[in-house]
């Protein structure tokens, strides 16, 4: 028993050295109040959304044929909670995927303070 906990954190360990605290996660979001989930992650989560566009298929509601938005947001994976609550309290019926990223790199430039 202790040999097998032992294995497991070590492999934890190596794992947090090998990939960072940190690992980084992709978060789909497909809404129909996506203009209201961007706009709360945006603001009241300070993260950053890219808007796709999306042309529906068949969902729970049946065969779909507007043009509609797809938000994709990378948080942290202690930060998936937290942007999957919020979503929630906005649309219960958003439909939510998530996949670990092995890489992030790049992002928002920052612009500096003085012009």
């Amino acid at each position: 028993m202790y040999s097998i906990l032992t294995y497991a954190a070590a492999s934890r360990t190596i794992d947090f050295l090998l990939h960072g605290i940190e690992q980084y996660t992709a978060i789909t979001i497909v809404s129909l109040k996506s203009e209201e989930i961007k706009d709360a992650i945006i603001n009241e989560l300070n993260r950053g959304v890219t808007v796709l566009r999306g042309h529906g298929g068949r969902g729970h509601t049946g065969p779909g044929s507007d043009d509609q938005a797809i938000l994709y947001c990378v948080v942290t994976r202690l930060e998936i909670g937290t942007i999957k609550t919020a979503v929630k309290d906005i649309d219960p019926n958003a439909f939510i995927t998530t996949n670990a990223l092995a890489d992030v790199e790049g992002g928002l430039i920052k612009k500096p303070a003085f012009h």
